[in-house]
């Protein structure tokens, strides 16, 4: 493990080798581990409001750039990116914190992903946030029944294909995400064009976008097997849900309960799928209650 404080941004950041890969992680206070898990397109960077909120309450919050992202490890091949294998990064990665558990928190595929931990990787999650990540099988409830979340949804197929979603996505600079960025969010400067241009430095990073866009790819090929006893999240959960997602309806948020007994919903009407960033200080208001309790 490697690490030196970074002045630019007062983080500390860490490489440490989990899994096989280099990780790179940052890291702010000393308490019980926080893991933050950041989305697609997204890097550390997401969490930049949470980290120093979650540090003041007691927690030591860390964010790393996951599989793929940014200043980590780009492995080769789809299935390098199979939801199993990521489950694993995460273990790893907190064994290289030197934990045990972790309370952790997920958005957007970082929600995804925290969504499996208790079923791939039992004991590892104390508490478990998502925000805006749809329960795999709430998504497919709504995607048999609603013509509205299939449309929203049909850029997952597209990014099924070769090459072409690469193009698309890196013309012009990556025109698309900068777009992405300054139209999605219901709070003007929620990204800032210092934000965009950190995004798309860290998508443009040699074999980024390509290992990105391979969690996608491998969800579809390569979906995780969860042992029957596991299928029920069996840990406190608490769901954030921005109610003005582009990506995502608001019925994904409802009727949890039969896979996850003990979960609080919590939607902010005035927020975006973007919803750490839309709305931090709230977001981070519910994190630190909830961790704490």
């Amino acid at each position: 493990m490697r690490s030196c404080p970074c002045p630019e941004d007062g983080f500390l950041h860490r490489e440490i080798e989990a899994n096989g890969v280099r990780f790179h992680v940052v890291e702010s206070g000393r308490g019980p581990l926080v893991l933050l898990l950041h989305g697609f397109p997204e890097f550390w960077y997401a969490w930049r409001h949470q980290l120093p909120a979650l540090a003041a309450a007691g927690f030591r919050a860390v964010a790393p750039d996951l599989r793929g992202y940014n200043l980590s490890g780009k492995p080769r091949g789809i299935g390098s990116y199979a939801v199993a294998t990521l489950a694993a990064d995460v273990a790893a990665l907190v064994t290289g914190l030197a934990e045990e558990r972790a309370f952790v928190a997920g958005h957007d595929w970082g929600g995804a992903l925290a969504w499996s931990l208790p079923g791939l990787q039992p004991g590892l999650v104390r508490k478990l946030a998502i925000l805006n990540a749809p329960h795999p099988a709430a998504f497919r409830r709504e995607l048999k029944v609603s013509a509205e979340q299939r449309k929203k949804s049909s850029y997952i197929l597209f990014f099924q294909l070769p090459w072409l979603p690469e193009r698309a996505l890196g013309r012009d600079g990556f025109a698309y995400l900068a777009k992405m960025l300054r139209r999605d969010p219901v709070r003007p400067g929620a990204f800032s064009e210092d934000d965009i241009a950190r995004y798309r430095e860290a998508l443009a990073r040699p074999g980024a976008l390509s290992a990105t866009l391979n969690w996608y790819r491998a969800a579809l090929r390569h979906p995780p097997r969860v042992p029957r006893e596991h299928r029920k999240i069996d840990v406190p959960t608490l769901v954030v849900w921005g109610e003005k997602d582009r990506y995502l309806g608001t019925k994904l948020a409802e009727g949890l309960e039969r896979w996850v007994p003990d979960v609080t919903v919590e939607k902010i009407p005035e927020a975006s799928h973007w919803v750490q960033a839309d709305a931090p200080e709230r977001v981070n208001e519910l994190l630190v209650r909830f961790f704490r309790a």
